[in-house]
């Protein structure tokens, strides 16, 4: 699993996942903290869909923190006021960086988070349309 899939399944699954896994990693290994989780601005990029061109749309607020685990150094940002969340995702990038092996056995752990929220958004997603309006049928 690629790190941006493996962040986003963490942050959506609202931060449980991430604090069980970054707590295997904090009582089986040393780790440092390097940056303290911090508040910063960061701009967001949106493609303008006519012209395929990048504009920067604004800034948002995000917590950034930077941690090291065996001698790899994992960062954690998060949009938002969100410090305990931005220290559990940089525990867990140092980790897979390290290439820890307490890392090989939370693949279905994320699988299994994925399909959870998965299904929750289609379900929302069913909830939303049952309050569409379909113009066609309607008598004018």
């Amino acid at each position: 699993m690629k790190r941006k899939q493996r962040t986003e399944i963490l942050i959506q699954d609202g931060g449980a996942l991430a604090k069980e896994l970054a707590e295997s990693v904090m009582q089986n290994y040393e780790y440092r903290e390097i940056e303290e989780p911090h508040y910063g601005l960061t701009m967001i990029k949106m493609r303008e869909t006519a012209k395929k061109s990048l504009f920067y749309l604004g800034e948002v607020l995000v917590t950034e923190a930077k941690i090291e685990v065996n001698q790899s150094i994992g960062i954690g940002i998060v949009i938002g006021m969100k410090e305990e969340l931005a220290e559990h995702l940089a525990i867990i990038d140092a980790a897979y960086r390290a290439d820890l092996p307490v890392t090989a056995t939370w693949q279905t752990q994320l699988e299994t988070a994925a399909e959870k929220i998965h299904q929750q958004k289609v379900k929302e997603q069913a909830e939303i349309l049952k309050t569409k309006v379909n113009f066609e049928t309607m008598e004018v």
